[in-house]
């Protein structure tokens, strides 16, 4: 089946018990036993969940994966899967990577005696000289987060494979619709499901495909040893965007080409950050493995952090808020949200100065969208 048909008919749907086209919520923590040791599939909502593996098997479906679990937040699914390491083992990262993802690696699991260095991955060279003998994981976002670098996926997963290293794609910018990690070999993709596959800002969630049968069952045991698992009604809500999620990318994409080509033709703008344009270091790269550019537009504003509070305190159709990925369209300074916890001296190294706006680009009509950024950047 195709892309849109999997996003709605995947996992098993309808559900076999009543026909219900839409997904039960099996709303429950605990199932009846048939006999002693014997399950109708399921005993602990924790261990799994009806609902939730409707979600899961539907996402893994997408992504083109073996197998697909659910969490409970995006950072849930993102310390799990670090739980895959052992202490004194070395983590390649990106280094304009979420500033939450960032945190989790400096300052929470280095005290667990794992080891990390960030680099911007847009060299073969630089990663291989980067690997040490006790380098376990490559762990890569494309777009990144803010600075919609792109990465050259195959060429990671060539130098990984080549070393025996596991690596790991963050892909909630780009979405299974648009570039598929696994297709290039990636061997574990993650997901913050709050974004773009929920699509509506009403749930917080994260997701993990996996490639093999070890890692999926190492994967389904982490999920049910800390219980970082999602609930149904999240699951729920996720499954519910995702039937939705082809109109929407496409959607987000042409709206976000147009800010995108409206904020470079004007002179309170520095620079924009959009894969989608051809002056983009990265479009050619991000032609040939992706489907299409994303919805998250970044731009540099001249005149310092005072001209980016005075934009954000101007616009009204879009939102001073951070996530990203809903229907609304949304603007954040990623200095002061969501990468704060980034030491100032290390943001401003790899990029992210004070003058970074980043947007998350809705589906609400393009022309109310352009007008509230003409305004707000005072443009006569």
């Amino acid at each position: 089946m195709r892309f849109e048909t999997i996003a709605i008919h995947a996992g098993g749907r309808p559900d076999a018990t009543f026909g219900a086209v839409s997904v039960p919520i099996y709303q429950t923590s605990t199932f009846v036993f048939e006999d002693v040791g014997k399950t109708r599939g399921y005993d602990y909502s924790r261990t799994a969940n009806p609902t939730r593996k409707v979600l899961e098997d539907t996402i893994a479906q997408l992504e083109g994966g073996k197998a697909g679990f659910a969490f409970a937040t995006g950072m849930a699914a993102e310390a799990t899967v670090m739980h895959l390491l052992e202490a004194g083992d070395h983590v390649i990262s990106g280094d304009d990577v979420y500033g939450g993802t960032y945190r989790l690696f400096q300052n929470v699991m280095r005290a667990f005696g794992l080891e990390f260095t960030f680099l911007r991955m847009d060299s073969r060279q630089a990663i291989e000289e980067a690997i040490r003998p006790n380098t376990r994981m490559l762990w890569l976002e494309s777009p990144s987060n803010p600075l919609l670098n792109i990465i050259d996926v195959e060429m990671v997963a060539d130098v990984a494979k080549k070393h025996g290293i596991l690596t790991v794609m963050d892909n909630t910018f780009a979405t299974p619709y648009f570039l598929r990690p696994i297709d290039f070999g990636i061997d574990l993709v993650v997901h913050s499901t709050t974004k773009y596959l929920n699509g509506h800002c009403d749930v917080v969630g994260g997701a993990v495909v996996t490639t093999t049968d070890e890692l999926t069952e190492r994967v389904q045991f982490l999920l049910n040893a800390m219980g970082t698992c999602a609930s149904p009604f999240d699951c729920w809500l996720v499954l519910r965007g995702i039937e939705t999620l082809p109109v929407r990318m496409k959607q987000h994409e042409a709206n976000a080409i147009a800010v995108a080509n409206y904020l470079r033709e004007h002179l309170p703008v520095n620079r924009v950050f959009y894969p989608g344009l051809e002056s983009h270091p990265g479009h050619e790269i991000a032609k040939r493995q992706m489907k299409g550019f994303g919805g998250v537009v970044s731009f540099e504003l001249k005149g310092g952090i005072q001209a980016a509070n005075n934009f954000l305190r101007r616009i009204k159709v879009f939102s001073l808020a951070e996530s990203l990925g809903g229907v609304a369209s949304l603007a954040e300074h990623p200095a002061t949200m969501t990468h704060a916890s980034m030491p100032k001296d290390y943001r401003e190294k790899v990029g992210i100065t004070d003058e970074l706006i980043r947007l998350s680009v809705g589906l609400e009509n393009v022309d109310d969208l352009i007008e509230d950024l003409h305004q707000a950047l005072e443009v006569s």
